[in-house]
C-alpha cells in the first residue's frame, strides 16, 4: 500500500506544475502613477490593467489605484516591490533611485535632452538596469518611458539661468540637484503632489517638471513664467515583484511582455505629443487644444542656457554620481560607460 501511494503520488507530482511552474497567478496588485497625470492615469494606465486579462487570455483580478490614493511615495517604491505589498509599480526612477543610485544614470540632467536622445540612452541601459534590479530589489523590468522634456516653472520674473541664483528650486534627482547648485539655485526635495502648495506659498520659488504633468497639475496657477529648457526627460517604469513575476508560465509571461510593450510605446508617445500641446496651453497660444488654457510668459531659452547647462554635466553631475553610485556599486561607471556614455558620448573617468 505505501508502495502504491508513494507512485501514486510521484505521478501525481509528474503531471501537476510544481513550485517555479505554478498556476499563473489569479490577482494582481498595481500601484499606479499620481492621479494628478490624468493623461498618464486616465487615458492610458488605468485602461490598460483594466484591459490586461482579455488581452492576454489570462484569467486574473485587477486590482489598480495611483499610488497616492494608496498613500504611497514615490521614493518607496523599490522598497514595497522588494516586500512584495505590491505586484506591479509606476515607479519615478529619480526619486526611487535614492535607495540605489544606479538607477538614475538613465537619465542623468543634461546627459539627454531631447527624446532622440534619450530613447539611445533607455535602450543602451536598458539590460544592465534591469539586472541591477533583479538582484537589489528582487524585481522586474516591464517598461522604461519618459514624462518628457524637465522645464521650469517659475512663481517670479526670470529671463535664463543665471536668475537661478538665490532661489529655492524643486528637485526630484540627486543630479538635478546637483545642476541647481552649480546654477546659484537652492535643490527642494519635493513629490509631486506636494510642489502646488510649496509654490503657492512661496516655499519653492521654481519647479520642474515636464510641460504636461504641469499643466495638468495646474501649476500655471500658482506659477508666472514659463522657461522650456530641458535638462533631462524623467525617465519612469512599470515594475513587477520577481517572486509574482516566476509565478507565470514562460508563455504567459510572453504575453505580458507583448502587452506591456504597447503600453510603452504609448507613454513614449504621449510623451513626444502632449507636451508640445502642454506648452501653448501654458502660455495661452491658439494651438493649445487637450490641455487647460493659462497665460504664463514664455521665457526664450538661449543658446547660453543650453551650453551651461551642457558644462554642468562634465562639472559636477558625472564627478557627483560617480562617487555616489561606485560606492554602492563598484561596477557602475563601468557598465555606465558602456551603455549610455557610448550612446551619448560621455566617459566617466
Amino acid at each position: 500500500m505505501k508502495i502504491l501511494l508513494v507512485l501514486g503520488t510521484v505521478l501525481l507530482l509528474a503531471t501537476h506544475p510544481l513550485a517555479g511552474q505554478a498556476d499563473n497567478p489569479t490577482s494582481m496588485r498595481i500601484a499606479g502613477n499620481f492621479s494628478s497625470n490624468t493623461r498618464h492615469v486616465d487615458l492610458i494606465e488605468r485602461p490598460f490593467f483594466t484591459g490586461l486579462p482579455e488581452a492576454t487570455g489570462l484569467e486574473m483580478r485587477i486590482n489598480y489605484n495611483p499610488m497616492d490614493v494608496v498613500n504611497v511615495k514615490a521614493d518607496d517604491a523599490l522598497r514595497l516591490l522588494r516586500s512584495g505589498t505590491f505586484d506591479v509599480m509606476s515607479v519615478q526612477i529619480g526619486m526611487a533611485s535614492r535607495d540605489d543610485p544606479t538607477f538614475e544614470g538613465i537619465d542623468l540632467i543634461g546627459v539627454s535632452t531631447n527624446m532622440k536622445e534619450l530613447r539611445e540612452a533607455v535602450d543602451a541601459y536598458r539590460d544592465a538596469f534591469d539586472q541591477r534590479l533583479q538582484k537589489r530589489f528582487k524585481a522586474k523590468l516591464i517598461t522604461l518611458w519618459p514624462f518628457g522634456p524637465q522645464v521650469f516653472y517659475c512663481n517670479q520674473p526670470i529671463s535664463s539661468v543665471d536668475d537661478f541664483k538665490g532661489l529655492k528650486i524643486r528637485s526630484f534627482t540627486p543630479s538635478m540637484a546637483a545642476l541647481i547648485k552649480h546654477l546659484g539655485g537652492t535643490p527642494i526635495t519635493l513629490q509631486f503632489s506636494e510642489v502646488y502648495p510649496a509654490l503657492q506659498r512661496g516655499v519653492a520659488d521654481c519647479a520642474v517638471t515636464s510641460p504636461a504633468s504641469g499643466n495638468a497639475g495646474n501649476w500655471p496657477e500658482v506659477t508666472t513664467h514659463f522657461f522650456p529648457l530641458s535638462v533631462s526627460g524623467s525617465v519612469q517604469g512599470h515594475f513587477m515583484n520577481f517572486n509574482y513575476w516566476n509565478k507565470f508560465t514562460p508563455e504567459s509571461q510572453q504575453k505580458l511582455l507583448a502587452e506591456f510593450k504597447k503600453l510603452e510605446d504609448q507613454m513614449w508617445e504621449l510623451a513626444e505629443t502632449a507636451n508640445a500641446d502642454a506648452i501653448a496651453c501654458n502660455v495661452g497660444q491658439d494651438l493649445c487644444t487637450e490641455g487647460t488654457k493659462f497665460n504664463m510668459k514664455l521665457v526664450p531659452v538661449a543658446s547660453e542656457d543650453e551650453r551651461k547647462v551642457k558644462e554642468a554635466v562634465t562639472a559636477v553631475v558625472l564627478p557627483l554620481w560617480k562617487e555616489t553610485c561606485n560606492r554602492v556599486n563598484p561596477e557602475c561607471t563601468g557598465a555606465w560607460n558602456n551603455t549610455v556614455g557610448k550612446a551619448r558620448g560621455y566617459t566617466i573617468e
